[in-house]
């Protein structure tokens, strides 16, 4: 099995790339810029079983598991927000289940998301971390092998 970086030097990396901006206005155009760079989402995951609800904005997220790692896709209507998806994935996807669970996320403060962001969209950012960990979640229990009945090897977001 491949080696992934840890979920805490991934968000060690990114407080460090934003430690090169001094002002909010470059950390923004910093974040639309990692927007632009997220690979397109497949169409089929651009509907209601997979959008955020608690977003402003459309938010899509789809998860999947593979060899005991869950992985993540999203986009957003909105620039900022789908740099903000961006973060997270990359944070996020390729860790097990109880890894994500479990992450504390620390870098949403420590780079100051949580006190620039608008209330809208820092509700948003929470409304989407809440379904990547409950998605995460399902993951968890089905590899204890519990059943869930109807559903394929994906999560809706």
């Amino acid at each position: 099995m491949e080696s992934h970086p840890t979920i805490s030097s991934v968000e060690r990396s990114i407080i460090e790339d934003f430690s090169l901006f001094d002002t909010w206005e470059q950390k923004y155009e910093y974040i639309i810029d990692i927007g632009k760079k997220l690979p397109e989402l497949n169409d089929q995951y651009k509907t209601e079983e997979f959008k955020i609800k608690g977003c402003q904005s459309s938010v899509w997220i789809h998860s999947f598991e593979k060899e005991g790692r869950v992985y993540f896709e999203g986009d957003s209507d909105a620039v900022i927000v789908k740099g903000l998806v961006s973060l997270m994935i990359q944070v996020l996807s390729g860790h097990t289940p109880q890894e994500i669970i479990d992450a504390p996320l620390e870098f949403i403060d420590k780079v100051g998301l949580s006190s620039h962001l608008a209330q809208t969209r820092s509700n948003g950012l929470r409304a989407m971390i809440k379904q990547m960990k409950m998605d995460a979640g399902v993951y968890l229990i089905k590899g204890r092998g519990i059943r869930d009945e109807g559903r394929d090897n994906t999560v809706n977001g």
